[in-house]
């Protein structure tokens, strides 16, 4: 399975915010989301960054609730893996495995068009072995 199935059954909805959005602003709209991280964009919705729930924590923790204050563009992460719409599900595990990173925006011919986390990875990955167990009963079952 691709990106591009995972995001035909997930949605292609993606959180955006500005590079000078407040953290106070990012940790509201992930907790009213619920989702675990926002992508920063620019000019034409270019990929500035990308913020996390453990962004927000760990500056918060070394900095306190003046963290809260900064803009987004300054605890951003600046250098964002993203995947493509026709990557596997094993690229897409090996790239979050490697950089210990939960999410990936999609991009296609330089757009945004998606966002893929570990969760959808595994929920897909599971639905598949499922699949692939009951084809092996039904199989097994009219085999006799």
């Amino acid at each position: 399975m691709t990106v591009s199935h995972i995001l035909k059954a997930k949605g292609r909805d993606v959180i955006t915010a500005a590079a000078s959005a407040k953290v106070s602003d990012i940790a509201r709209t992930l907790s009213e989301k619920r989702i675990g991280a926002v992508v920063i964009t620019g000019a034409a919705g270019k990929i500035e960054g990308i913020v996390s729930e453990r962004d927000v924590v760990r500056h918060i923790g070394k900095d306190g609730a003046k963290a809260l204050d900064l803009p987004v563009s300054a605890i951003m992460t600046k250098n964002v893996r993203t995947a493509r719409e026709g990557d596997s599900e094993s690229e897409l595990m090996a790239l979050m495995t490697e950089h210990r990173i939960r999410h990936l925006p999609v991009v296609n011919d330089g757009k945004l068009t998606g966002m893929i986390s570990i969760g959808d990875v595994v929920k897909h990955r599971i639905e598949a072995i499922e699949r692939e167990a009951e084809d092996m009963k039904t199989y097994i079952a009219t085999a006799g």
